[in-house]
């Protein structure tokens, strides 16, 4: 211990440090001696100073006698009065010697220095990451921990960090702080105010190092940079897909659990995504906001357009890499290929029949509910399936738009055309797999294979006789009703 003339004559023998009176020493020595001689006699921690104590018991006796004149908040400390007081007058003392940004605390300016050194001195022994501050650092191994100390008391919801809760409460009391002074919208965070002011400016800080793309939110930047790396790291903990961004993941899982919480005010039917919701609601408003340029036809949703436009353009984008067969839109692509790989991912709960096509499933559904949604406006009588309705239409108005090309003969619905056409073309792709002979319609190859097995499942209601065919069932009803009819 050396003493000096002048202010400052105690010096640290360890450090060099100068103090103006021997106590100040004295109690700077124990930072090199680790001593810390005061104790608390609730919790027993320990303290290098006795005003740490007298201060530290104030948390056990709830004691804040220094009050601030402008909000009358109390603190503990008066040095906390002292740098709370500026949040009132404005006042930052503490400047950045490299940038001349001011700072209220020189703590926030000390860790503010770090970002120009790139001093990080505070390591996770965890995953080895470095922090600038220790809080930081504390903050950060709740991640390890899954610590969450902070309670919503509304909702009870857990938190890491304290500003998280603060921001949570808003979402409660409907507190929206930051308005834009452009458009008036309000918003919970600063920070979400920040990035909407983009949205006016048009500012687009973020570039991709790649493509040079452009964005104005850094996260969007992130989702994008996966475009280029093929990074999926979002990953479906039922059927292993992945996904480049949270928020798809969360959408695709709801295709598991089949949580659908976005309901329609008109007609209470559910959606997994808000998205799918604000389509549907035009159904109900009549609005069709997308217009076709070339035919005028309008639609309420815009990929319905762009499909649309394919029938103007004959594009067809989507190729088979099986048989080369082209789409023009991409989920007809994905069900073709069922054909190639025999995928029939769609199974009826009742009995157990697997289709390759949801619609598919759903007509099927209609065989065991008896359902049939589809009435005929003129005879009444309903239909399961729409193009039923419509085909049956063509017998009240006797339109028939399907015509063979060789004979000119005219169809109400196009399967029968196709079937027609075979009488022109010889064609028999249904072989019987007994006798090799061949059919030109399936249900006649279905109809000759009860020769074979001997089944006739047509039966008479008033002599038990059993036929093949259900046309000679018919036939054979006109013994017992004596309709001669030809």
């Amino acid at each position: 211990m050396k003493k000096h003339k002048g202010n400052k004559s105690y010096q640290c023998s360890e450090c060099l440090k100068c103090f103006s009176a021997k106590r100040n020493l004295v109690t700077h020595m124990r930072v090199h001696t680790g001593e810390k001689p005061y104790q608390c006699s609730e919790c027993l921690k320990h303290f290098t100073q006795k005003s740490s104590l007298v201060q530290h018991m104030q948390t056990h006796t709830g004691d804040k006698p220094y009050q601030c004149s402008e909000c009358l908040k109390c603190f503990n400390a008066k040095r906390n009065l002292v740098e709370h007081m500026r949040v009132h007058t404005g006042e930052k003392p503490y400047q950045c010697s490299e940038c001349l940004k001011h700072f209220t605390q020189k703590s926030s300016l000390v860790q503010h220095m770090q970002t120009h050194t790139g001093d990080k001195p505070y390591q996770c022994s965890e995953c080895l990451k470095c922090f600038s501050a220790k809080r930081n650092l504390v903050e950060h191994m709740r991640v390890h921990t899954g610590e969450k100390p902070y309670q919503c008391s509304e909702c009870l919801k857990h938190f890491t960090q304290k500003s998280s809760l603060v921001q949570h409460m808003q979402t409660h009391t409907g507190d929206k702080p930051f308005q834009c002074s452009e458009c008036l919208k309000c918003f919970i965070r600063k920070g979400n105010l920040v990035e909407h002011m983009r949205v006016h400016t048009g500012e687009k800080p973020f570039h991709c190092s790649e493509c040079l793309k452009c964005f104005s939110v850094k996260r969007d930047l992130v989702n994008h940079m996966r475009v280029h790396t093929g990074e999926r790291p979002f990953q479906c903990s039922e059927c292993l897909k992945c996904f480049t961004e949270k928020g798809s993941l969360l959408k695709h899982t709801r295709v598991h659990t089949g949580y659908k919480p976005f309901p329609c005010s008109e007609c209470l039917k559910c959606f997994s995504q808000k998205g799918n919701l604000l389509k549907h609601m035009q159904i109900h408003a009549g609005d069709k906001p997308f217009q076709c340029s070339e035919c005028l036809k309008c639609f309420t949703v815009k990929n319905h357009l762009v499909t649309h436009m394919q029938v103007h353009t004959g594009e067809k984008p989507f190729q088979c890499s099986e048989c080369l067969k082209c789409f023009s839109v991409k989920c007809n692509l994905v069900t073709h290929l069922r054909i190639h790989t025999g995928d029939k991912p769609f199974q009826c709960s009742q009995c157990l029949k697997c289709f390759s096509m949801k619609n598919s499933l759903v007509k099927h559904m209609r065989i065991h509910t008896g359902d049939k949604p589809f009435q005929c406006s003129q005879c009444l009588i309903c239909f399961t399936e729409k193009g039923s309705l419509a085909a049956h239409m063509h017998k009240h108005t006797g339109h028939k738009p399907f015509q063979c090309s060789e004979c000119l003969k005219c169809f109400t619905i196009k399967g029968s055309l196709v079937r027609h056409m075979k009488l022109h073309t010889g064609d028999k792709p249904f072989h019987c797999s007994e006798c090799l002979k061949c059919f030109s319609q399936k249900h006649t190859l279905v109809a000759h294979m009860q020769i074979h097995t001997g089944k006739k499942p047509f039966q008479c209601s008033e002599c038990l006789k059993c036929f093949t065919e259900k046309g000679n069932l018919v036939k054979h009803m006109r013994v017992h009703t004596g309709d001669k009819t030809c």
